[in-house]
């Protein structure tokens, strides 16, 4: 994933809301939203390169989602996949918190990325760059609404900001259309500003398409927008769109079940 914005806890019906992008090279082979044939109670998108996911979740309410750390340089051939870590987790049976002790000194030796690690009683946020620097860092998602790009966790990123802002308005108003209007946040392509864009080591002209929240190019963009809502019943819903090589729509898909049924 590449836009991942959410409200943890800050919700009165949805303990979580989540809407992401995944931007993707479109030559990288993937599987859309579904239950996985090897894992059932798995129900996420699959890398099938490596086997990994990007976004998922356990149908006993735990999930995990992973962006990339922008580097400004492709990570070695022999790397382990960042999708790992979400497979991993959902694979186990362990909650958020012991997962995220078991992984914190391994995680350095992964290509620069973030990673949510949730279940129903804690959200943590885990990273191996800490202000740019091969540092790993853990800690606690507080209740709100938060945004991660491929920086750190709320970093003021324009397309961060801008999500965040219009989630918290969606929030605050009814609820009845509240994923299709995460669809149509998570669909605005236009670009920050030019004094806004940020400087993270590539040209200017990429710097200016991956600062939009939906990424368009031939070659490279977003693949697949996800909104996941688990409400107080531990009901969850996850919906996915997903995308060719020029923004055009090609897919919807939906799935649901019950928490721990």
């Amino acid at each position: 994933m590449c836009l991942i914005v959410f409200a943890w806890k800050a919700h009165p019906v949805y303990p979580l809301v989540l809407a992401a992008n995944r931007d993707e090279y479109f030559s990288r082979p993937s599987l859309p939203l579904g239950y996985w044939d090897d894992i059932p109670q798995v129900l996420g998108g699959r890398d099938i390169k490596k086997g990994g996911s990007w976004c998922a979740a356990h149908t006993d309410g735990r999930w995990a989602a992973v962006t990339n750390f922008r580097e400004g340089a492709a990570p070695g051939l022999a790397a382990p996949s960042r999708g790992d870590l979400v497979r991993n987790y959902l694979v186990s049976s362990d909650g958020a918190q012991d997962y995220v002790r078991q992984i914190t000194g391994a995680l350095i030796d992964y290509p620069g990325c973030n990673l949510l690690v949730g279940d129903d009683q804690a959200l943590y946020f885990v990273s191996n760059r800490t202000q740019g620097l091969h540092h790993t860092e853990a800690r606690l998602v507080s209740a709100g609404i938060h945004g991660l790009s491929n920086d750190s966790l709320d970093t003021p990123w324009p397309k961060v900001e801008r999500s965040k802002r219009t989630m918290e308005r969606l929030l605050d108003s009814q609820t009845e259309q509240l994923s299709e209007n995460l669809f149509s946040m998570l669909a605005d392509r236009r670009p920050a500003n030019e004094d806004e864009l940020p400087s993270t080591g590539i040209p200017i002209d990429w710097e200016r398409k991956l600062s939009a929240p939906f990424i368009v190019s031939d070659t490279y963009g977003t693949r697949a927008s996800t909104v996941v809502l688990i409400n107080n019943d531990g009901f969850a819903s996850v919906q996915e769109r997903t995308f060719e090589s020029g923004g055009a729509e090609v897919t919807r898909r939906a799935f649901s079940f019950n928490r721990g049924a």
